[in-house]
């Protein structure tokens, strides 16, 4: 009897349920998932995508907020006539982004997050052997080029959110370019949100560009009719309007954690008809409370954001955005060789970046809290590249690591002023990390390994000698987390703080200070109510302890021994935490004269910030240089100013070359003295 087989059908079922990348079948939630994907407008374009990407080794992707470039472009370059059976690497400016995005794109492969994709952002690597799809900070790729400078195990690069134009994606830029050369298998993606492509098309020769449409429904602009005093203000009263509109999720864009946690409190404590719940979304919130942005509320969610929000990061639902026109960035001063954080005014660029997340889902409004004259006539068009207005030596670092000698004729896309580069040269030259001939030192490529600033990176070094790694290990890390100290808002509050605090205070340390707080909340076992009964940040202190970790981790692979018997003498072992600082940071010391503190390296006057505990002494080193009003330093120890001498030889040597002044006098003092 003839038997009857059907086979073919089986077979295309099983390619249709079983996943290609781990062996396993789909789950439900993928199939679920797809439809979605398949709306999204990049999903069009997958065939053109592929295309262009098998003629050329380049290309430019212009795409809107919400295209979906971000989520698929990455899985469109997994196809192997493109990525060469190797990995898939794709940047991004923020770890938030890199973090949320690859959650994502895991949910929407159906496989394990870490396995087959994966993220890694400082201090946090989430990724296995078995990792095709990598998202990661633009920082963190730099970091990868140190140890391959080829990164073979990629064959796709992607440059996401390039138009934000951070240190590491400009870097990466030319990198990439000299690399094309060197590595025929290698392509590059480079995707932006606005009009910055022909400018990279230009950079690459002429790649081919393609642009991606957004979904996008009107929105409307509502000006402030009068500049506002104060903006906070301003937003509460346009979320009370909005409290009365049409359903719709609201997003406020702030400048920093501080004020979006005191707008989180001040919402949430408002009876609202709507059943407004407010959240909060900035880098330092841990994973899983960013991720509650993205979780359905019962009621308005309303999210509080600085400018991640703008293009980083996508959210569903939103319908109301209320744009404050300000921005926290980083700018460097060259003649005080410190960065500072500064509140500043927003670009034309980036406020049609934030009206546009209030038109994804159905027609926005957008408020703006200042006038149409004020954005037409004081709103830059574009944002300065932050290679323009940052500290170079950290990236100066990288570079040299790398192996890109010729640090001053690198192929930049916008090349940083020479006084910049000469101050980050120098400044890397007195901490020992650069030679007279700009060549990477010892030490130099020891705290190129370090991810944290050059100057706390030579200060972890120093505490080897000094015994002291454990506590300035500790000082490092809590240096590199949010601020661990809470400062209520109300009087009553702020005095039972300042209380609490003052139990921890070292009159001579600020960084002791820490230390002092950090080991308290270990010895009462790490407890939350503990934390909170005593006014810190429990959330930052586990940060601290987790880039503590990882710090004595990076120092035991350097081959640094455990730490030999501690100290006993508390005095003792406080002035050697104090002279490991010094090491670090003797260009950032400063001398009491009337009026203030006079820096030592321009003469500048300044005042110790309010917030330090270190009493009046004679000489200070300091962390911060915070501009307001007036100009202040933060975190300060007191200091010997015989220690600047043992801390840089070098840098001291040239007293006759410093502005005449009351501390250059000093200095030559207690130089005589000493000889």
């Amino acid at each position: 009897m003839k038997r009857d087989i059907k086979h073919s059908k089986k077979r295309i079922d099983l390619e249709e349920i079983i996943n290609p990348l781990n062996g396993k079948p789909y789950s439900e939630n993928y199939f679920k998932l797809q439809e979605k994907i398949n709306a999204l407008p990049v999903k069009q374009y997958e065939k053109e995508v592929i295309d262009e990407l098998k003629k050329n080794r380049v290309l430019i992707l212009e795409g809107a907020t919400g295209s979906g470039k971000t989520t698929q472009i990455p899985k469109f370059c997994l196809n192997p006539e493109i990525c060469g059976g190797k990995g898939v690497c794709c940047t991004q400016p923020r770890r938030v982004a890199a973090i949320s995005v690859a959650q994502r794109v895991a949910e929407e492969m159906d496989v394990q997050l870490g396995e087959e994709v994966g993220y890694c952002v400082r201090f946090d690597d989430c990724r296995s052997d078995k990792t095709k799809l990598t998202y990661m900070t633009d920082g963190m790729l730099l970091r990868e080029l140190m140890g391959d400078p080829k990164i073979q195990k990629y064959g796709v690069i992607l440059l996401d959110e390039a138009h934000e134009r951070t240190v590491s994606t400009d870097i990466l830029f030319g990198v990439l370019k000299s690399l094309l050369e060197e590595r025929e298998d290698l392509k590059i993606v480079v995707m932006s949100a606005t009009l910055e492509a022909t400018k990279f098309k230009e950079y690459f020769d002429n790649a081919p560009n393609m642009s991606v449409e957004g979904r996008t429904y009107p929105v409307t602009i509502n000006y402030s009719r009068y500049p506002e005093n104060d903006y906070f203000e301003a937003a509460v009263k346009v979320v009370s309007k909005i409290d009365n509109e049409p359903e719709g999720d609201v997003l406020i864009f702030m400048t920093g954690e501080e004020e979006i946690e005191e707008m989180v409190a001040r919402i949430n404590s408002m009876k609202t008809k709507s059943h407004m719940i407010a959240l909060p979304l900035y880098s330092a919130l841990p994973q899983q409370e960013q991720q509650r942005v993205f979780e359905k509320v019962n009621g308005r969610k309303v999210i509080v954001s600085t400018n991640i929000a703008e293009t980083s990061v996508t959210i569903d639902g939103i319908v109301y955005v209320i744009d404050t026109g300000y921005v926290k960035q980083k700018v460097y001063l060259p003649s005080t060789r410190v960065e500072t954080l500064q509140v500043t005014a927003i670009s034309q660029a980036a406020a049609q970046q934030r009206a546009g997340r209030a038109g994804r889902t159905r027609p926005g409004q957008c408020y703006r809290l200042y006038t149409e004259k004020g954005f037409n006539e004081s709103l830059p068009k574009q944002t300065v590249p932050e290679m323009l207005r940052t500290s170079l030596a950290s990236v100066i670092l990288h570079m040299k690591k790398i192996g890109i000698k010729d640090i001053l004729h690198f192929d930049y896309l916008d090349a940083p002023s020479p006084q910049v580069m000469v101050r980050a040269l120098e400044q890397l030259y007195y901490l020992n990390a650069l030679d007279d001939k700009t060549n990477l030192t010892e030490i130099g490529s020891k705290i190129s390994e370090i991810p944290v600033d050059p100057q706390l990176a030579v200060t972890l070094i120093a505490s080897i000698d000094y015994n002291v790694v454990d506590e300035i290990s500790t000082i490092v890390s809590l240096l590199n987390v949010p601020s661990i100290f809470y400062r209520p808002k109300e009087q009553e509050e702020k005095s039972k703080a300042d209380a609490a605090k003052a139990y921890f205070n070292d009159h001579e340390s600020d960084h002791v200070t820490l230390l002092n707080t950090y080991n308290a909340w270990i010895e009462n076992g790490k407890d939350s109510k503990w934390s909170w009964n005593n006014y810190v940040n429990q959330r930052a202190l586990k940060q601290a302890e987790s880039i503590k970790n990882q710090l004595l981790g990076i120092l035991y692979r350097m081959g640094v021994k455990q730490q030999q018997k501690p100290i006993e003498d508390v005095r003792k072992r406080k002035e050697l935490i104090r002279k490991a600082l010094c090491k670090g940071f003797f260009m950032q010391s400063a001398h009491q004269v009337k009026g203030g503190y006079q820096i030592v390296c321009d003469n500048r006057i300044v005042l110790l910030h309010p917030s330090s505990c270190v009493g009046k002494r004679e000489w200070i080193l300091y962390n911060e240089y915070v501009m307001t009003k007036r100009e202040y330093v933060r975190t300060a120890s007191s200091i010997q100013p015989e220690w600047l001498f043992e801390a840089s030889p070098k840098y001291f040597a040239q007293l006759d070359k410093f502005k005449e002044s009351e501390t250059t006098r000093a200095l030559k003092r207690v130089k005589r003295a000493m000889n």
